[in-house]
């Protein structure tokens, strides 16, 4: 439980209709419940896809809260909940980060498959409406509870909110897209997109020991940027289009379906091809699928992550802060009653990342 008293009420920023404009709402606040942490948010930055679920290119319910990606203070333990996912033990005032999703209850897909992120009713944080108890489950608002069956994770005190923030989503993900690339010392790898995703890809790939890392991207000062995060080279995807097929991975992240026939074609015989930037439903690709025979090529999607990847990915950005900028990928921080204009900069790419610190 917690310390002190709690208020009766915190903020929140929600909207109404996709693309509508965000107004301030108060919802009541409650002791967590045994199985729940109650926290006081610090930082939560924007992710596409909640560029996507604002904009409506994605299933979001209205009122709609958003914000998954969460830096925040303990403020309330329930009485069952005493370490975090490596059994530290956690305890009022501690800053943590948290899964992304959380899983009701045993399943097939959970127990059986290892893919609890797949499980029957697995619900995602800043992906409900604000009108659902307990109200308070994402980033864009003063508090949110941490719901059962999540996997909570201790920050230590050596990163910043900006460097960790990112860890729930896009740093896990791609520590789940580069174990399924299968990375290994001396190989190529490509990595189409240097937004947030891509350029964590690049300093994974790198770090794993990658003897060439190629990054692919539109915009020159993400390219700039891919240079700084691992890659040996970094191309206009219409230079790119010249390159041999040779890669052992290619990677995309940038989102643009037309992208994959060009990426296979990068692959050399038995190369494997990883596609998690398609997110919007609709993502549609005309490609021949004679090229998966004739060389041997595996295609695979990766969604979210596993538990593990959330470990891997705070030792990543722990063990790598002072070769990576991490920090400087938060370009932008907002009030919590500045979301309109965060969200504006967010979708128009004037940051790269936008986080709203309440």
């Amino acid at each position: 439980m917690s310390g002190t008293s709690l208020p009766e009420t915190g903020r929140l920023a929600v909207y109404d209709t996709p693309n509508g404009p965000f107004r301030i709402a108060r919802y009541p606040l409650r002791e967590p419940r045994r199985d729940e942490v109650l926290v006081r948010n610090r930082m939560a930055t924007i992710c596409r896809s909640d560029i996507h679920s604002y904009q409506g290119h994605r299933p979001s319910p209205c009122p709609g809260l958003l914000g998954h990606e969460i830096v925040g203070d303990v403020v309330a333990l329930g009485e069952a909940v005493t370490h975090d996912m490596r059994d530290d033990p956690l305890a009022v005032g501690d800053r943590v980060t948290w899964s992304e999703y959380f899983v009701p209850g045993r399943s097939h897909a959970r127990e059986v498959l290892d893919l609890p992120q797949k499980a029957p009713g697995v619900d995602k944080y800043g992906h409900m409406s604000c009108e659902a108890a307990p109200h308070h489950h994402g980033g864009f608002g003063e508090y949110c509870y941490i719901r059962p069956d999540s996997w909570i994770l201790k920050l230590p005190a050596s990163i910043s909110d900006a460097e960790a923030t990112p860890i729930n989503c896009g740093v896990a993900t791609m520590c789940a897209v580069i174990e399924a690339a299968g990375v290994r010392l001396g190989q190529t790898v490509i990595v189409q997109g240097l937004g947030l995703l891509g350029l964590y890809g690049a300093a994974l790939a790198k770090s794993l020991g990658a003897s060439r890392v190629i990054g692919v991207d539109a915009v020159p000062a993400r390219r700039a940027l891919g240079l700084r995060f691992g890659a040996d080279l970094a191309l206009h995807p219409d230079v790119a289009a010249a390159l041999p097929a040779d890669a052992d991975a290619v990677i995309e992240v940038c989102g643009d379906a037309a992208a994959i026939p060009t990426g296979l074609g990068w692959l050399r015989a038995g190369g494997r091809y990883l596609v998690a930037g398609m997110v919007n439903p609709g993502s549609m690709v005309t490609l021949d699928a004679n090229l998966l025979l004739r060389r041997c090529v595996t295609l695979v999607g990766v969604h979210n992550y596993h538990p593990r990847h959330l470990i891997q990915a705070l030792a990543f950005v722990v063990d790598n802060r002072t070769r990576f900028p991490f920090g400087e990928l938060v370009e932008g921080r907002y009030r919590l009653d500045e979301v309109d204009r965060a969200m504006a900069d967010a979708a128009g790419r004037r940051v790269l990342r936008a986080a709203i610190v309440p």
